[in-house]
């Protein structure tokens, strides 16, 4: 079949190096892509906010298949519009996807469908917000209800911090994303990432993995997209991967399902291992990114094949080989251009050189050609991602190929995964 996979990122050319490979993939075209996804599929110019267009295109070139890799055109309801002209889409509708969309919402099913996570008032004014901090102790957690890049969660020390924080928010600092804001209780615990695959009715869990969302070594400084990681997550036992599924990935898809939002796509959870079991941070209604290298690099299905059968409500067909991932660990490290997350550094120069020699893979995220020069053109630019037999070996892999990159406007953190290579060090 021809399948369209709309995005530019990391993740979609983690998405088109898989979905090339697959079988059933007759011909992969992708837009607006990158020239690292250049690689694997027809690059195309077809803007996923004009739903007419992308309906249009799927018509002319036979799409049996669209992957909707960011979650803006999902929230946006591009599925929706696609489905109606009988196009079979990989992600939610805009109503499901509200999971992402508002973080309110999500915690709003949250409390309905009694699924663990921290406590929380919403907001929508400063005063009210200001009001709410009394209801927490200090660090306070306060979120933007709608989508910001992945940017819009302030963790604050103190009070005075939180309020400074609050007034940013409300004034502004995120767009229509601030309007409101979630106040929230502080977790304690490690974060951990689970995936899972659904059609509304069948779930299958697909993966795990741990990101890290700081900017600096030792998870310092500001939130990011994310810095890097690793997949899987040996901290998500196969006992805690078991209450994941029943304590909240499944009464999410059942609550949605029930209040007439079946959800369909991947349904990816932000963890918080806490002493008293799993709580869910946030939902996203995408693959992570960049969570999806690692995952891409461990899976060993027919990923179109896959996608197709949860876009048409047939996934409890699927034979167990649909559903292998390669034991091994794939970590990646992110390289990112100087100034980031601020304003990042554009243009700088990139040489790859040999550093895909000893089996590593560099997904483009951020790169764009510049008189035939490859260049960065984000804050997130290369994803540099190894497989190898341990957290341990699969860093050090990652991080020799990023030191055989020539890209002298950029840096990356030198720690991704060390919490797991101290484990395995002991």
């Amino acid at each position: 079949m021809n399948i369209l996979l709309l995005g530019s990122g990391g993740r979609e050319h983690a998405l088109a190096w898989k979905l090339a490979q697959s079988p059933s993939c007759t011909k992969l075209f992708a837009s607006p892509g990158n020239p690292g996804i250049a690689e694997e599929a027809e690059l195309v110019s077809v803007d996923a906010g004009d739903h007419g267009a992308v309906a249009s295109f799927c018509a002319s070139h036979a799409i049996g298949l669209v992957v909707i890799g960011p979650e803006a055109p999902l929230v946006n309801g591009l599925a929706d519009s696609l489905r109606s002209k009988g196009t079979p889409v990989f992600g939610p509708s805009k109503a499901a996807a509200q999971l992402e969309g508002s973080k309110g919402f999500t915690k709003d099913l949250c409390e309905r469908a009694n699924i663990p996570t921290a406590g929380y008032v919403r907001t929508s004014s400063l005063d009210q917000a200001m009001t709410a901090l009394a209801s927490f102790d200090a660090p306070y957690v306060l979120k933007a209800d709608g989508l910001a890049a992945g940017k819009g969660v302030v963790i604050a020390e103190t009070r005075a911090d939180a309020e400074a924080a609050l007034s940013d928010m409300f004034g502004g600092q995120f767009g229509e994303a601030g309007a409101e804001v979630v106040v929230e209780e502080f977790m304690t615990g490690e974060e951990a990432s689970f995936f899972a695959l659904t059609d509304g009715e069948a779930i299958i869990p697909f993966g795990t993995a741990q990101d890290h969302k700081r900017v600096g070594d030792g998870d310092t400084g500001p939130n990011t997209g994310g810095m890097g990681a690793y997949s899987p997550a040996p901290v998500l036992t196969d006992a805690l991967q078991a209450r994941v599924m029943t304590e909240i990935i499944e009464p999410t898809v059942s609550t949605m399902a029930a209040e007439g939002m079946p959800y369909s796509g991947v349904l990816y959870a932000g963890l918080m291992l806490t002493d008293e079991g799993p709580k869910l941070i946030e939902y996203n209604c995408r693959f992570g990114d960049p969570e999806c290298q690692v995952l891409m690099m461990r899976y060993q299905g027919d990923l179109a094949a896959t996608m197709l059968a949860c876009a048409k409500g047939e996934l409890a067909s699927l034979g167990d080989e649909a559903l292998s991932f390669d034991p091994r660990t794939a970590l990646t490290v992110v390289m990112a251009a100087n100034g980031y997350p601020g304003t990042p550094e554009k243009g700088g120069a990139i040489d790859l050189a040999d550093s895909q020699a000893d089996g590593a893979k560099v997904f483009h995220a951020g790169t764009a050609l510049s008189d035939g020069r490859l260049v960065a053109s984000g804050g997130r630019v290369l994803n540099v991602t190894a497989l190898r037999d341990s957290v341990t070996s699969a860093q050090s892999a990652a991080y020799s190929a990023a030191g055989k990159i020539h890209f002298p406007s950029g840096f990356c953190r030198s720690d991704i995964g060390y919490r797991e290579v101290a484990r395995e060090q002991g």
